[in-house]
């Protein structure tokens, strides 16, 4: 052993036999550059995988070209300007087509597709109009009322019937006219009357009773065919008619003429109503109305009820009578045989003074 060697140090852990030196190879030294470049092309493709991952710039398809370099990064203010796809009336036709919120862009994105990171520019996109589909149909929201429009005017309900409650003083046709009204029939005059108004072919107005015309029909049927017209002169002939309460009024207006029509038979008319003594109020007035009747008056009253004479009772037309006139007569509720020679008087002269015969407006 040489002098300058040290002895070896006694170890208590066992001895491990040293490695062999590994010997220089050439063609280890030749794979180094190329195993590197491989390593670092590993590397690049893996980031670019990572920073497709984060949210690199990746051109979509369909839209267009890629962004301009230079460009603010995320567009204009308040993202980019979109027009929603009108339908043929200018507005959304379903819910995919509403307008875009500020910087997302229009379109529906595919599932496969990356989402922009936040801050990376966003390529130009095309607006399309949606396509129509029968799953999609056109939801088209209601048109409000136009403007200014207006609504008819709600007409209001016609009367209980067409009958005016004006009391009638004239004649239907007016001017040199004359109508001729008998009241309190039918009675024992009724057909001498009618006897008279036949020969000198005249029409005139009956206002009968109608307990008297319950109790004879006949006479009623006779007044008809003989081309004469019916007036309600109430049941019982009560005085004074206008003070009778509201349900009695009725009662005598409309019971009377039931009993007229049953007398007449199918197809009756009774046009008017003759209150007894004229005791006419708005009430009794409107209550006949209502049933269909013109409330009928008079504008001549020579009063033969009172049996004043013949000469009082033809003086007193005489006098009475204007052009278009209404003549009060009867026919009934006692001795009637001064209205009946008073007519025979009146007719004539009547006629001569170029009267036509006429009915009492309806």
């Amino acid at each position: 052993m040489p002098e300058h060697a040290t002895p070896p140090r006694p170890s208590s852990s066992p001895s491990v036999p040293p490695r062999p030196p590994r010997p220089s190879c050439p063609s280890v030294r030749r794979r180094r550059p190329l195993i590197t470049g491989c390593l670092a092309v590993a590397a690049s493709l893996a980031l670019a995988a990572c920073g497709t991952a984060n949210g690199a710039l990746q051109p979509q398809p369909g839209t267009g070209a890629p962004s301009v370099p230079g460009a603010p990064s995320g567009g204009p203010p308040g993202g980019p300007s979109v027009v929603p796809a009108p339908g043929s009336d200018g507005v959304p036709v379903s819910p995919d087509s509403a307008p875009t919120p500020p910087g997302r862009p229009t379109g529906t994105p595919k599932p496969s597709a990356p989402r922009p990171a936040t801050g990376a520019a966003t390529p130009p996109t095309a607006s399309k109009p949606p396509v129509r589909t029968p799953s999609q149909p056109p939801t088209t929201p209601a048109a409000p009322p136009a403007t200014g429009a207006q609504t008819p005017p709600a007409q209001p309900a016609p009367p209980a019937s067409g009958g005016s409650a004006a009391v009638v003083r004239s004649t239907a046709s007016g001017g040199r006219t004359v109508a001729l009204t008998f009241d309190d029939g039918p009675g024992p005059a009724t057909g001498q009357v009618l006897d008279l108004l036949a020969q000198y072919g005249v029409k005139a107005t009956f206002c009968q009773i109608g307990r008297q015309a319950a109790a004879d029909p006949a006479m009623v049927r006779r007044v008809l065919a003989a081309g004469h017209r019916l007036c309600d002169h109430t049941v019982h002939h009560p005085q004074p008619f206008a003070a009778l309460p509201h349900d009695k009024a009725v009662y005598e207006i409309s019971a009377a003429k039931d009993m007229i029509v049953r007398a007449g038979g199918p197809g009756t008319g009774v046009g008017w109503f003759r209150a007894p003594g004229g005791g006419f109020n708005a009430d009794n007035e409107r209550i006949s109305a209502d049933l269909g009747m013109r409330p009928l008056g008079w504008s001549v009253d020579p009063r033969d009820w009172s049996r004043p004479g013949v000469a009082s009772i033809v003086s007193t037309v005489r006098s009475q009578l204007k052009p278009g006139g209404v003549i009060l007569l009867h026919d009934g509720g006692g001795d009637r045989s001064q209205t009946v020679a008073a007519l025979r008087q009146l007719i004539p002269w009547l006629i001569a003074q170029g009267y036509r015969f006429d009915f009492p407006a309806s």
